[in-house]
């Protein structure tokens, strides 16, 4: 972890930003955009740019040597919503979407090692200047 005076609340806006997801995850489908085959990609782009924002908050916490722990809970956070969902009669899972995850994941890492990552140290910084 980086040296945070607000760590707690750091950590407690990550909390609520999984269960947010958690939750999203398992409501039922509404069909409020029709998923059909021209649109079937909706849900994937929805769960990568999901997991990149993620990765991205989760490296704003971490230094540059532990984002192998974001991306290994990340997954690991993708395959209990998909283990869920197959538990559940109006969700399905599917594997493309853990795949989908992995991008995600993957541009986050990106984005996070090309400046995104420590932010929350700027934002500290700022906020007590």
């Amino acid at each position: 972890m980086l040296a945070l005076r607000y760590r707690s609340r750091w950590q407690t806006a990550g909390g609520v930003l999984l269960v947010s997801a958690l939750v999203i995850a398992l409501l039922p489908d509404l069909h409020l955009i029709d998923l059909s085959k021209p649109f079937r990609l909706w849900d994937k782009l929805v769960h990568v740019l999901a997991f990149a924002f993620l990765t991205v908050w989760f490296s704003w916490q971490l230094a540059r040597q532990s984002y192998w722990r974001i991306a290994v809970g990340l997954i690991a956070f993708g395959a209990l919503i998909e283990l869920i969902q197959s538990m559940v009669s109006y969700r399905t899972a599917e594997w493309m979407d853990m795949y989908a995850d992995g991008v995600g994941i993957t541009m986050g890492l990106m984005v996070a090692l090309f400046g995104a990552g420590g932010w929350s140290v700027r934002m500290e910084q700022w906020l007590e200047s």
